[in-house]
């Protein structure tokens, strides 16, 4: 009968291989928030991995200053050996990739959910930026205008919607309001002066964007309401004067209007880039901002770890220019 082997007291004395990649990071960037990101963790479990690691040597490894950290003396004597290990790790571990073939990076997926004019006017030219820092990541894109009763079996990692609570068991992140503005192409505005003034505009060529099969939970702002925002009555437009068109597809009327077919209301985060490109024009400057409302980045509670789910919150967030705070 073999004896049994006598237990390895350098690996028991090991503190755990996570805790100190934790560490590492930390002493690198000087920062607990930045190691997380790097990590693709949270904050807090970070924190907990170092205050183990600490708990384990039983001293301290960093010391606050101001809204960074510094290592102790004990810190960067550890620091000097664990950097030199993974160096070292990390050096082996491509050289074996090399003769061997690196293995395919697992791809991930989210699926995200927003509205068709959401998709076309403020997605689709953001998204290269996000694909070409994400090669791994997959997106599959679900757009409808009912969030509330969407197709059995479909259940997004992301919503982008009016709706601060879409679903149980999501983490929604305030955006911005809605500021609402009449927008035509500028050779529209050339041939027709007179809707420089409020008065001209409502007897102009109006494309209207109906609420007709459209689930929205914040207010709806059609021509009517916007110009009686403005103490106008569109019921006082000119009888003989140009035809008022609706639909319910905010998209036909951009494109309409791009093809110099009117003037439509403008939302500021769908239609801004046209205009900062020349593209379309404000005829007046009266705008609408409603500061009681705002769009939501809804994202599902249980991924809120996963490193592609951290990765497009703080890409989208960076997009909107806000700061992510997780």
């Amino acid at each position: 009968m073999s004896k049994p082997a006598d237990p390895d007291q350098t690996l028991l004395k090991m503190p755990s291989l996570r805790a100190v990649k934790c560490f590492v990071a930390a002493a690198r960037y000087q920062s607990f928030t930045r190691a997380a990101e790097t990590l693709c963790v949270t904050q807090a479990a970070v924190s907990r991995q170092i205050r183990e690691l600490e708990d384990h040597l039983g001293t301290a490894l960093f010391k606050r200053v101001g809204r960074s950290v510094e290592l102790t003396t004990a810190g960067s004597l550890f620091f000097d050996a664990a950097q030199l290990s993974f160096i070292n790790i990390a050096q082996a571990a491509d050289r074996i990739r090399d003769d061997h073939g690196q293995a395919a990076r697992p791809r991930r997926s989210l699926t995200l959910c927003c509205s068709p004019a959401f998709s076309a006017l403020w997605m689709a030219h953001r998204l290269p930026s996000f694909f070409s820092a994400n090669p791994d990541t997959d997106l599959n894109l679900v757009t409808t205008q009912n969030f509330l009763s969407m197709e059995p079996g479909i259940h997004p990692d992301i919503f982008i919607t009016k709706m601060s609570r879409v679903r149980p068991g999501y983490i929604s992140v305030p955006l911005f309001h809605d500021r609402i503005y009449p927008v035509c192409t500028p050779r529209y505005l050339e041939a027709h002066p007179e809707i420089r003034s409020l008065e001209g505009l409502r007897n102009g060529l109006l494309l209207n964007l109906s609420p007709y099969g459209r689930s929205q939970v914040a207010e709806h702002v059609d021509w009517g309401i916007w110009l009686a925002i403005h103490h106008l009555d569109i019921e006082d437009r000119l009888r003989r004067g140009p035809h008022y068109f609706n639909a319910n597809d905010y998209n036909l009327l951009v494109q309409m209007v791009l093809n110099d077919q009117g003037v439509a209301l403008g939302w500021d985060h769908l239609v801004g880039p046209l205009v900062e490109r020349g593209l379309l024009v404000r005829p007046v400057e009266e705008e609408v901002v409603l500061e009681e409302t705002h769009h939501y980045l809804s994202y599902r509670e249980d991924k809120a770890d996963d490193c592609a789910m951290i990765r497009f919150r703080d890409w989208f967030l960076d997009q909107c220019g806000i700061q992510s705070n997780t």
